[in-house]
């Protein structure tokens, strides 16, 4: 397997926090520079973000980093449509890209650290799928081969990686990370989040 892609997956509205998420400060910047520079720093490149809501607002917040950012208009179907644009893009700047992980904003744990393992992981691995493992149960980041890219360009509307995962768990080469069970939906989450930074 070559050097995978990146996508991050940040197209979403974050209704239940109530303003875009991606654009919540940690550690001195937003949640959406702060995945952005881990996955450049990874791999360098190619890196996609997609974006659709608040798209005007979030957009500036990259423009300075080495990414394409793309936009979704149909970020209101969900996050399937961003996986399958976003999985259309990738191959578009790289057409030889062998893997791609997708990674959402709001896991402020992730580090680039991470991404390096679950690539020499995957790179060690028959398996064709390397996914993250926290509260026993498999999720994002996840990374998958090649093998994988017409399962994902045929997920449906309300379906998801997710969905891959639980139907093939047995294709899934796990990496342990605890933290990953943080996220940030909500604004009690993000209260929690920067508790835990005093």
């Amino acid at each position: 397997m070559r050097f995978p892609g990146i996508v991050i997956l940040a197209a979403g509205s974050s209704t239940r926090l109530g303003q875009p998420k991606q654009l919540l400060e940690f550690h001195g910047t937003s949640l959406i520079q702060r995945i952005t520079q881990i996955a450049v720093d990874a791999v360098q490149k190619p890196v996609v973000v997609m974006l659709g809501a608040n798209y005007s607002l979030i957009h500036g917040r990259l423009t300075n980093l080495p990414v394409h950012i793309v936009y979704n208009p149909d970020w209101p179907q969900g996050m399937t449509s961003s996986i399958r644009k976003g999985l259309m893009a990738l191959l578009g700047f790289s057409p030889d890209t062998e893997g791609v992980i997708f990674a959402v904003c709001d896991q402020p744990y992730i580090t680039p650290d991470l991404f390096q393992e679950m690539i020499s992981i995957g790179r060690q691995s028959q398996k064709p799928i390397v996914a993250c493992l926290y509260n026993n149960v498999l999720g994002t980041p996840v990374l998958f081969k090649k093998e994988y890219f017409d399962v994902l360009l045929a997920l449906k509307d309300n379906e998801g990686a997710r969905k891959i995962l639980q139907s093939h768990p047995e294709s899934a080469e796990a990496v342990p990370f605890p933290h990953g069970i943080f996220d940030v939906d909500t604004m009690q989450d993000y209260v929690a989040l920067q508790n835990k930074l005093m």
